[in-house]
């Protein structure tokens, strides 16, 4: 497991900062949508008020990166597959909100998001194996995306 040293914390800045760029990458042309669009779907009665996702995603991507940053260097034989499904996880949180929200698509985007939660299972197993804290850290973000799924699932039912 990693420690921290003056020589890889740039390593976890940018480990840190990459999902905060796909974040906003992903959501940058859908901000409109948001407060137009958005707004006139129907919800379910357990959609969270527009405010909670800004800190759930801050606390996910900090998570993201420092989880992946514990395995960056280890020797484990897992450790390319690793960063190969972290960095597949991380194209398809960003590919969300454009395919929900710049297509208005919430099928689109239902499909997407099972792909994420199948993806985001596995990097958690794999995190796992190499460190148990590094898997631990993803925990919150399964949850989240697994509630996230039951949403968008929802919002597509109700607006079909």
């Amino acid at each position: 497991m990693e420690k921290p040293t003056r020589g890889n914390l740039p390593t976890l800045a940018g480990l840190v900062a990459l999902p905060f760029l796909a974040g906003a990458l992903g959501s940058w042309a859908t901000m409109n949508e948001v407060r137009g669009w958005y707004t006139t779907l129907a919800k379910p009665a357990f959609n969270p008020p527009s405010w909670v996702f800004g800190p759930v995603w801050t606390v996910l991507y900090i998570l993201m990166g420092v989880s992946l940053w514990l395995v960056w260097r280890s020797p484990s034989p897992e450790s390319r597959t690793t960063k190969v499904t972290w960095f597949a996880m991380l194209t398809l949180n960003a590919a969300w909100s454009p395919l929900f929200f710049g297509m208005h698509r919430p099928d689109l985007a239902l499909i997407d998001i099972a792909f994420y939660l199948v993806t985001l299972s596995a990097l958690t197993r794999l995190l796992w194996a190499q460190s148990h804290l590094a898997g631990w850290l993803q925990l919150p973000h399964l949850a989240w995306v697994t509630f996230a799924a039951v949403l968008n699932a929802s919002i597509w039912w109700l607006n079909r």
